[in-house]
């Protein structure tokens, strides 16, 4: 699947992307058409930016790191993460599967280790082109964690396939704090050294 023609990204720190406020509010709306069709209170674009300006409140003290994709002049993707600081809220109800042996091992962050990836988005014009998979890699190539993790709804089918063939292993799940809050798989991917 090649990329579409003219796709360029831009990176984009905490406070760029808060500037950019307007456009991830319209990214989303144009890629989660469905989602925010449904009615469900936690897909809401009120919502969705205020989980956005939380993850990206510098007073957080992590590292937040975005890439937006752009083609002809119009933004068509959008993902982000942060670094895990040490007692990040990310692992607070974690509830391992059999493969994690040693669970404050696994949990336990020391501001360096691991890049939570909350988001990939595509503008619903632009799906099944290999935009997504090139966010994906865009973003976490650029990271020098160890390893990422990442939230997908178990039965987001499409989603699961498509981290699953990028190197995703489920690991446990997890309710974050965020009102009507699914239970969410927590999948895990080790990244190359930088």
């Amino acid at each position: 699947m090649s990329l579409p023609d003219g796709i360029e990204f831009r990176h984009l720190d905490a406070a760029q992307a808060r500037a950019l406020r307007p456009v991830v509010e319209g990214i989303y709306r144009r890629s989660y058409v469905d989602a925010i069709a449904s009615g469900d209170p936690f897909d809401s674009p009120e919502a969705f930016m205020h989980r956005f300006d939380s993850y990206s409140d510098p007073a957080r003290g992590s590292v937040f790191a975005m890439v937006i994709a752009e083609a002809d002049g119009h933004t068509v993707g959008q993902t982000w993460g942060w670094t895990l600081s040490p007692n990040a809220a990310w692992w607070k109800n974690f509830q391992p599967d059999k493969t994690v042996t040693d669970h404050r091992a696994f949990t336990e962050e020391d501001g360096v280790r691991t890049f939570a990836l909350s988001e990939i988005m595509v503008c619903s014009e632009y799906t099944g082109r290999g935009l997504a998979r090139a966010l994906h890699d865009e973003l976490l190539g650029s990271r020098p964690e160890r390893r990422a993790t990442l939230l997908v709804e178990p039965d987001n089918e499409r989603a699961y396939r498509a981290y699953r063939s990028w190197g995703w292993s489920r690991v446990g799940v997890s309710k974050p704090g965020w009102p009507d809050a699914p239970t969410f798989d927590v999948l895990i991917h080790d990244l190359p050294p930088g």
